[in-house]
């Protein structure tokens, strides 16, 4: 499919066409601000309009540098876009980021105006080398610091001031996104308004269920690509956004009963988790009652895929085998609908009665969760994308949610598997079977491709080649439709000392479903074989162990309630060094990942070892977008894993 992009149109005019289209249609709502904060498409116009001008009125020259350093808000899209509205190029990062980190970014753009959350944030900053060049620093909320401008005093500013139209056109640059990568320091990816406009055109094409005045969650950081993106099709659809957070995640999904959320793997994984946790706090019966359909219902997921030509394991169906197919379903249909009546009806109103779909991003979604929110009726399309393509190249349809995949191509855009060491494409191969045999690097070429990285042309020329094809770093296949399947990021691959390449992310997402299991990572570059670090699930392992040493949990805690023993770290460190609750685990991860299809004895984990402490962002073992830092993880728990394979 190929996009009308012969148009003027920009960002900028997005806001006013919905003004006029939906003037009193709420835009933006903060329940959890205080106090709450609306804004109603007129008013959200207003507002950019005056903050542009606000910004002209302290001299901001078209093409200078304003950094944004604040998280989710209405605000913070009011500063984005005023921002562009100016002629500014706007440089955002969350303001819980290091502040190493943020000194880099703000220096290395060469940044001379800071937007900031609050006071915090220029106290974080107000000593740092980042901050020479800045010339002024605006406080979007909270009473204004000296020498700060606040929000409201630069909106009066704005209203007072007329505001100067600056020529811009699809080739200007509008945004340098510095990614947040999992290693070295963060590069500036360079978005002209070409890429931001083809991401809100494409989806739309894609994503063509989307009405005005239906409703959607904001929880992902919003400086980042990817829920930037979502926001500005969502948007301009005239949809209405609510911001939310992991904290008030759960009753939001019931308080406003969103349409669509925008979402990462992290969250479905904390859904998941939270109800299993449910599940297991019935009776021995019914929890037996509840697994048993769960399993079978997952059977019977799985025969549906089939039936409709819609799975990764096989191709397309003889008569007999369809017919075999059907009447197994069949059998399986009474216990699917038992599940329903008894247990997916009341786990679906957690998302609330109008939801349609949530689109996934920012990694892949593992196959047990796949399968379970397919189970109980939630559909999650998949989608793929990197900062540097704004970020969207493929995401899942309505209509043809092949689970397992990343979807097809965005309209424009193209995907090519190539040979890693020779980049020569390879073939095409119309049986499924034969597809997944071919795997290679993905390259991509569109519209939402970056220019480059700022002031590096060194990277840039690395990823970019003179024919506009962007190297991803992913490894994948291609279905015979077109379909793009991820297995691993070739830098993620851990190389054993006998030549096997293995990827982790598909093991760490088999062993993920254990109920003993929070997080885990995959380590053995240049070792022998492969081993893991374990962050536990504390609770699962007390109510499955917890009565073995109950005496010891009594007299550590002082408590006879098994729900107060996982609080005290004496009794963790306690349980975690039972030699019958590791076994366990192990054996628990063994069978997880043999029962893997394609299932290869390297891919076995010989040995693992707890870890204290979960991977978070706050610990800097996490990007912002909750991919887990591989190589810093690895330089924390260097003596652990040094100790773990002499000990092996």
């Amino acid at each position: 499919m190929t996009l009308n992009t012969a148009t003027s149109v920009t960002l900028s005019d997005i806001w006013a066409k919905n003004a006029k289209l939906y003037p009193n249609q709420l835009a933006l709502w903060n329940p959890h601000a205080k106090p709450e904060e609306k804004y109603t498409y007129q008013q959200l116009n207003e507002a950019i309009q005056h903050f542009a001008a606000g910004l002209q009125a302290l001299g901001i020259q078209q093409g200078a540098r304003l950094a944004i350093v604040a998280d989710n808000s209405p605000r913070w899209l009011i500063a984005d876009q005023g921002s562009l509205l100016a002629g500014a190029v706007n440089v955002p990062r969350g303001g819980t980021a290091p502040v190493p980190e943020l000194s880099y970014i703000i220096e290395h753009s060469g940044s001379t105006v800071l937007v900031a959350e609050n006071a915090a944030v220029v106290e974080r900053l107000k000593d740092s080398d980042g901050l020479e060049s800045i010339r002024h620093i605006i406080q979007l909320y909270g009473d204004p610091l000296p020498d700060c401008i606040g929000y409201d005093d630069l909106l009066e500013r704005g209203q007072a001031h007329t505001l100067e139209e600056h020529f811009c056109d699809r080739s200007t640059l509008a945004t340098i996104i510095y990614t947040s990568g999992t290693t070295g320091r963060p590069k500036g990816v360079m978005l002209l308004q070409k890429n931001l406009m083809h991401q809100v055109e494409a989806i739309a094409e894609a994503l063509p269920e989307v009405k005005a005045g239906q409703r959607f969650l904001s929880i992902l950081p919003t400086w980042h690509s990817y829920e930037r993106a979502g926001e500005y099709f969502l948007l301009s659809r005239g949809c209405e956004m609510v911001y939310t957070s992991r904290r008030y995640i759960k009753e939001d999904l019931k308080r406003y009963q969103p349409h669509y959320m925008v979402a990462v793997p992290r969250i479905w994984e904390t859904v998941y988790e939270g109800a299993q946790r449910q599940f297991r706090e019935k009776s021995a019966t019914l929890q037996a009652v509840i697994f048993f359909c769960l399993s079978q219902s997952s059977r019977w997921v799985e025969l549906g895929r089939k039936l409709t030509n819609q799975s990764l394991l096989s191709n397309a169906l003889s008569l007999p085998q369809f017919i075999w197919v059907v009447l197994q379903r069949a059998l399986l249909t009474p216990i699917h609908l038992l599940g329903e009546k008894l247990v997916y009806c009341k786990v679906r109103e957690a998302v609330g009665p109008n939801f349609v779909y949530a689109v996934s991003g920012g990694g892949s979604l593992a196959g047990h969760l796949e399968t379970f929110y397919e189970t109980i009726g939630v559909q999650i399309l998949v989608g793929y994308g990197l900062t540097e393509t704004s970020p969207v190249l493929t995401c899942r349809r309505a209509q043809r949610n092949v689970r397992g995949t990343s979807g097809l191509p965005l309209p424009d855009t193209e995907i090519q598997i190539c040979n890693p060491e020779t980049l020569e494409p390879l073939p095409y191969q119309a049986s499924m079977l034969e597809a997944r045999t071919t795997r290679g690097l993905v390259r991509a070429r569109g519209p939402q491709v970056m220019v480059g990285y700022y002031q590096n042309p060194a990277a840039t020329h690395k990823v970019l080649d003179g024919d506009g094809w962007f190297d991803t770093g992913d490894l994948g296949w291609l279905t015979p439709d077109g379909q793009l399947v991820l297995t691993g990021r070739a830098k993620d691959t851990i190389v054993l000392t006998n030549g096997e390449n293995i990827e982790p992310q598909p093991l760490e997402d088999a062993c993920a479903q254990s109920p003993w299991v929070d997080q885990i990572v995959m380590v053995g570059q240049d070792r022998k074989r492969l081993a893991a670090l374990v962050y536990p699930n504390i609770t699962s392992l007390v109510q499955d162990f917890g009565d073995n040493i109950a005496p010891e949990a009594q007299q550590l805690t002082g408590s006879n309630d098994p729900t107060q023993w996982a609080d005290s770290d004496e009794f963790v460190q306690h349980l975690l060094s039972q030699s019958t609750i590791q076994k366990a685990v192990l054996t628990d991860l063994q069978q997880r990942l043999k029962q893997r299809v394609g299932y290869r004895p390297d891919e076995l984990v010989r040995e693992f070892r707890f870890v204290p402490n979960p991977f978070t962002i706050e610990n800097g073992l996490m990007t912002q977008t909750y991919k887990i830092r591989r190589n810093k993880v690895a330089d924390i728990y260097a003596e652990t894993i040094a100790e773990l394979y002499a000990q092996g």
